[in-house]
């Protein structure tokens, strides 16, 4: 399902929960398939991340099991996309990938397969391995919801937007959103969030951000500091400029106060974010509302009078 930029984009912009109930059908998550030239994308940063720095993304809190939720997310991922994940019994197998765990979480080799993926698998500690094929097998990453102690105790997180998972994990709600810029609404409400997302209904919600950094993988510890070059015109900044947004949806776990949270993020060159000069606008104008706190958390305190030029631009029909 496509990035909502209605739902996402608010007029003016504050730092805000945004929950939505799941349109009936609607789907949580986004197979992954290699193309003709081999892994990109989702895949190939996945790749990257899951082989080079697997435990600051594979990660969960001392005594958490977390085997319901992770038989929760498998069982909906193959009732939603069965050519990309498909369980029989103890076996995973994920057809796209060419690649199946048996009941031992041992690698198996089918078809057109990529073969990076069984090295990296039997590199990663076997508890983990069921997680990494899920990661690889669909573009989102992973979080589970606790609602009896309201915390974050398990993530399968390789492509972070600006925030370390390892910062993150048994941490509450509350605790994970304090670095947040004007996070008064979403901290404030977080119980009652917890309790929402953790209820036996789907939710959803959107996220986004202006940025210099062009790939999906934001961990802080691999992200130029500097952003924008100094002594850029309006038009060559916003050509360095990416539309980066995030669809979370939350997967309820039968039979437990707990929930999925899917992560699905993506980044566009800004010169082709916008399907209309509306957009655009909408866009501006959010800019030109966010408060001093919330531009210095993102980094938009330099970029933002090239930005707003540049979007008044766009907006003017053709």
């Amino acid at each position: 399902m496509a990035f909502d930029f209605d739902a996402a984009v608010h007029l003016p912009h504050r730092m805000q929960p945004g929950l939505r109930r799941l349109a009936p059908g609607a789907q949580q998550l986004t197979p992954l398939r290699p193309g003709p030239g081999g892994p990109a994308g989702h895949l190939g940063e996945k790749l990257a991340v899951l082989g080079a720095h697997a435990p600051q993304a594979l990660l969960g809190a001392t005594g958490f099991d977390p085997g319901p939720a992770l038989q929760a997310l498998a069982n909906h991922a193959a009732a939603e996309h069965p050519q990309a994940l498909q369980i029989d019994g103890g076996r995973w197998h994920a057809p796209w990938l060419g690649w199946t765990l048996d009941a031992d979480e041992q690698p198996q080799a089918h078809g057109d397969v990529l073969p990076e993926i069984g090295p990296l698998l039997l590199a990663i500690d076997r508890p983990w391995r069921r997680a990494a094929l899920l990661s690889l097998a669909f573009a989102e990453d992973f979080a589970v919801v606790d609602g009896a102690t309201g915390t974050l105790p398990w993530l399968a997180v390789a492509l972070p937007s600006m925030w370390a998972p390892e910062e993150k994990v048994g941490r509450s709600f509350a605790e994970a959103h304090a670095p947040v810029a004007d996070n008064r609404l979403i901290v404030g409400a977080a119980p009652q969030l917890v309790k929402l997302v953790t209820s036996s209904e789907p939710w959803e919600r959107f996220v986004w951000t202006l940025t210099a950094h062009p790939r999906l993988h934001g961990h802080p510890q691999r992200v130029d500091p500097a952003r924008w070059a100094a002594g850029l015109d309006d038009d060559q900044l916003a050509a360095q400029t990416w539309f980066r947004t995030e669809r979370q949806t939350f997967i309820p776990v039968p039979g437990a106060r707990q929930s999925v949270f899917t992560i699905l993020v993506n980044v566009t060159p800004l010169t082709r974010a916008f399907a209309m000069p509306a957009q655009a606008a909408r866009v501006h104008d959010a800019l030109a509302s966010m408060s001093d706190a919330v531009l210095d958390y993102r980094g938009l305190t330099r970029a933002r009078p090239a930005l707003l030029r540049w979007l008044a631009r766009q907006s003017q029909p053709v």
